[in-house]
């Protein structure tokens, strides 16, 4: 009973822990938005961590910007004032002034004054200095920004007064709408940094290998062998190793380099080439079927799987760095290449996720890898909603970039109604994918 609620408990925290990572990815992303507005003095009007009802909200007195924690953790925004370019039709025009007002008469119940006499034949004099009086400003006028100063309160060119969203320069909306996922790639970067340096990066080791007289072992794997390059090309994901072998036939040679143990137990790093034993043709990313017996690799003991496992290697300072960045690279080209696939028809729908499936994968690998797992799957999420958000679907703020770019280059938006409209249908099919890919995982 104890051991089944201590089990429970753990799930309960794995979830939430889950939960918690997506939200810090969100609100990260979002903070990208906010301090890209900030510098360039966008007019932000909320900063949301979460959907729904507000359980948190304060207002800066100074700004007007509303910061809120909502109920549903899935999500969150950061609101810019006229986003939508529909702000100024909203606003109803001021009725200009009558061209001639009559001046009420204070007076009503007074008698009617007579002027004198001959107050219809005095001229109008003027002082005799009255031409060389300087006209001068009100004190603090000089202090005034220009839009007070100008009499005809007309606009100049090149002058922006608010700081609407649609107002603003589109290399500026741009970059706005770009740094939120910069700020997701680069804690991503900085999380596999910190993966790859304490814990070393997973690298595919051998576990046994099939033993064959037609293939001997100077041209085959050894027990223990960790792989590091295939071709000359290191290798960082699986996928890396698929497409080293893909289409190759059997009798072919492919360089690998490995890290072996040698006869006194230390390891060396050297190049070895591995003969294939079958021909090798993969029908997607996810399809390794092919690949392990074309290497030679063992079966498990109870026969099930083929005898490889996962070991954590450690390089040198610099190619840490470097290889964490060539790691984040790699991951989203797999995410490019899922997509692609998607659409030729070589992978089906329940190869995605939504944010259920997210949630439970996520808390599967922490609460297996602990802290390590944590790092793993963060800055996997962090990448690809960096990736993902910069995709010209509608309502993606890489779609927003194409809006901005059409514009810069017609030197006037399309119609703002059209373009609601479009990010409006975007955000209902991404719902509805979302909802659809998490219900095939369970079907």
């Amino acid at each position: 009973m104890g051991n089944n609620l201590l089990s429970v408990w753990g799930t309960i925290g794995s979830v939430l822990l889950a939960i918690l990572i997506l939200l810090v990815m969100i609100t990260v992303h979002e903070f990208g938005h906010y301090l890209a507005g900030k510098i360039f003095k966008f007019k932000i009007n909320e900063f949301s961590i979460g959907f729904g009802p507000a359980i948190f909200k304060h207002r800066n007195k100074r700004t007007g910007e509303l910061f809120a924690i909502r109920l549903i953790p899935l999500g969150g925004y950061c609101a810019f004032a006229g986003e939508d370019g529909l702000e100024k039709e909203k606003k109803k025009p001021e009725a200009p002034p009558e061209p001639f007002e009559e001046i009420p008469d204070r007076e009503t119940d007074a008698e009617p004054r007579e002027l004198p006499a001959d107050a219809g034949e005095a001229p109008h004099e003027l002082p005799a200095d009255a031409g060389e009086a300087p006209q001068t400003l009100p004190a603090g006028a000089e202090d005034m920004p220009r839009a007070q100063k100008d009499p005809a309160g007309k606009k100049k060119k090149g002058e922006i007064r608010t700081g609407l969203f649609t107002e603003k320069k589109p290399w500026q909306r741009i970059i706005v709408l770009i740094a939120g996922a910069l700020m997701n790639y680069f804690l991503a970067v900085m999380l596999i940094v910190v993966l790859f340096a304490s814990y070393g990066q997973s690298m595919i080791q051998i576990g046994s290998v099939a033993e064959s007289e037609e293939y001997p072992a100077q041209v085959s794997f050894q027990a223990g062998d960790i792989l590091l390059a295939a071709n000359g090309k290191n290798l960082y994901l699986t996928t890396d190793l698929s497409r080293a072998v893909n289409g190759k036939k059997e009798g072919d040679t492919v360089t690998f380099r490995v890290s072996r143990i040698r006869e006194d137990g230390s390891r060396a790093v050297m190049d070895v080439p591995i003969l294939l034993r079958s021909d090798v043709s993969t029908k997607n990313s996810s399809d390794f079927r092919p690949v392990w017996p074309a290497l030679g690799i063992g079966i498990t003991e109870d026969g099930k799987y083929y005898d490889i496992d996962t070991t954590s290697y450690h390089f040198g300072f610099f190619q840490t760095i470097g290889r964490s960045f060539v790691y984040s690279f790699k991951i989203a080209g797999t995410i490019f290449r899922v997509i692609g696939e998607l659409f030729t028809g070589k992978i089906g729908l329940n190869s995605f996720g939504g944010p259920v499936t997210t949630i439970t994968t996520t808390s599967q690998i922490v609460s297996t890898n602990g802290f390590r797992g944590f790092l793993e799957i963060a800055a996997f999420i962090g990448v690809n909603l960096a990736v993902f958000n910069l995709l010209p679907i509608p309502a993606l703020d890489g779609s927003k970039v194409v809006f901005t770019i059409i514009e810069w280059i017609r030197g006037k938006p399309i119609n703002r109604k059209v373009e609601a409209a479009i990010h409006l249908a975007g955000i209902i099919l991404l719902f509805g994918f979302a909802i659809l890919v998490d219900i095939l995982q369970f079907v």
